[in-house]
This record gives C-alpha cells, structure tokens and sequence, in this order.
C-alpha cells in the first residue's frame, strides 16, 4: 500500500483495525468514554478489531496508577481489546529512527527558543490551530557552530520540521498525498480533505530529552500496527494536516479517518483532565452503570 493510498472501504472486514490510544496523565471522563466507544462500536459494526494503545510517551506526566484505573474504566464499560497493549513509552527507540529518517532527508533543525520568547517575536494574532503563538523561525538560522555550542551548554531544544523543505518534498514524492480521507460514523461515505500543513509553522518533531512527539509516535504507530480506521476527536481534526505530511514523507500508509463530535459542559467547553471534569471512577463509585454512561454521552455532543 502506498502512502497516497487508503485503505479500500470495501477491504476484508478481518483488516479493518481500529484503535483507542489514551494517555495516563489523568482519569479518563465522559469524554474518554464517548471516544472509546465510538471507536469500539464502529470497529464491532464493520467486523473489524479492536486495539488499545497507551500513549505515554509524557512520563512525567503519565503515571502507572493512572494507566491502572483506566484499564479498570475501560473494561468496566463493556470494551475488550487484543493484547498484548503497546505502550509508547517502550518504543522510543522506534521513533528515534524515524526521527533520524527526517533528519537525514535535512527536514529537522534545533531549536531553542523558550515559550515565553516565541510569544514575545511572534506576529500578533497569529497563531498555530491549537492556538500557540506561531514560531517565527528564531533559530532556522543558527550555524553549526552555534548549534553545536548550545548543545554543549546544555540548553534544551526541540526539533522541528523546517514546513517549507518538507512540503516541497512531499509534493516531489506524491502528487495526490496531501489529502486525507474522512469517513461518516457508519462508513457509508468518504470525503476527501486537503490539508493545510503551513498553518502549523515548523512543527515540533521531537525534543532534546523525548525523540518524538504527539504527532510522530502517532503516525508511526498507526502504521506499525496496520491501523485501518482512525476515530478521534473535533479538536485533533487539524492535527491530520501534520500526520498525511509525516505519514508521505516516512513512506507510511494512510488510513481512513473519522474525527467524532466533542462532548461540552454546560458552558460550550470541551471536557479536559486539566479542568478536572467529573471522572468515569467517581461515577461508578455513585452507582452509575455501563448503560447509564452510553446514555449520558449520547446525550449531549456538539
């Protein structure tokens, strides 16, 4: 399978996969529980299978008491998954080489700008689809001495893909890729979406002490996995823009995907871990049941 091709809506039911992939770093909460479901009934409607990922490639974050109690959650709504669960967090060495992949192909370079200077040279109001100030390329730069002297101080950087390079070689690589294929909750349509990388500015790839990031681990996963279908949220909808250029630029398939309504609060916002919404454990420990979980979250989506 190439990487401008999908999977075929009509491809064996038994290679159709689907996955859920988490992170530890809190307890999961309705929202949680409307992806994991979304994702598990799709997979049972199209007889496909179902895997569990647990993305933890944040371990200062991501803790195994958290991991504990969403296994917990998880199997309590009803959801069974193939074993054994990868875990992001043993496989960095897989993501190093794809990181040395890019940087071979001289799509990455250091960077060691902090926040609050990013923000300070940023363009006003212009900012990247999750809202940051965009990076206006303050180390694009830097001479190999330069880099090479910061790096022996010590200084922490990330590695971001230099947009304009890695555009330029997708484009010589592919001439269809740079679409992505987005399917209705019953599969029964496809749409296909350009993407707009260029919104996100020289993406972070990986950091100093992490080879990777969100976005590769991701891409790399899926397709080690052979992953076919991926559900997900509103809010990752942009994120495809990065994962369709990883995925041509690392010669890795392209699978279908569908990115789910949000669950909101009473406010219009979406729930996080970060604002401590209500978790799946207190719930349970109220007398909530499994049915009484698929009812709430069917309830309320935007």
């Amino acid at each position: 399978m190439t990487s401008g091709t999908p999977p075929h809506y009509n491809a064996k039911m038994s290679d159709r996969i689907f996955r859920f992939a988490p992170s530890p770093n809190g307890q999961l909460h309705l929202g949680h529980a409307f992806s994991a479901l979304v994702t598990y009934d799709m997979a049972r409607e199209a007889g496909g299978r179902f895997l569990l990922r647990i993305e933890d490639i944040d371990t200062a974050r991501c803790l195994p008491e958290y991991e504990v109690q969403m296994l917990d959650d998880l199997a309590w709504l009803g959801l069974e998954w193939e074993t054994p669960v990868r875990r992001q967090s043993e496989h960095f060495e897989t993501y190093r080489a794809s990181l040395a992949k890019l940087g071979e192909m001289g799509l990455l370079y250091p960077c060691f700008a902090s926040r609050r200077e990013i923000a300070a040279h940023a363009l006003p109001g212009l900012t990247d689809p999750d809202g940051a100030p965009l990076y206006p390329g303050l180390d694009k730069g830097l001479s190999r001495k330069g880099i090479a002297r910061r790096k022996q101080s010590g200084d922490p950087f990330a590695l971001r893909l230099d947009m304009n390079k890695a555009l330029a070689m997708a484009r010589d690589m592919s001439v269809d890729a740079l679409t992505f294929q987005e399917t209705s909750r019953g599969m029964d349509r496809i749409e296909t979406i350009p993407v707009e990388p260029r919104r996100w500015g020289d993406a972070i790839i990986a950091r100093k002490d992490v080879p990777t990031s969100y976005h590769l681990s991701v891409v790399v996963d899926d397709a080690l996995q052979g992953v076919t279908h991926v559900t997900r949220g509103r809010d990752l909808y942009a994120a495809t823009d990065i994962h369709r250029l990883l995925q041509v630029l690392l010669g890795l398939p392209q699978p279908l995907y569908h990115h789910h309504p949000l669950l909101r609060d009473s406010d219009g916002r979406k729930l996080s871990k970060s604002h401590r919404d209500r978790s799946l454990k207190s719930l349970r420990d109220s007398g909530a049941t499994p049915r009484d979980i698929r009812k709430l979250v069917s309830a309320d989506v935007d």
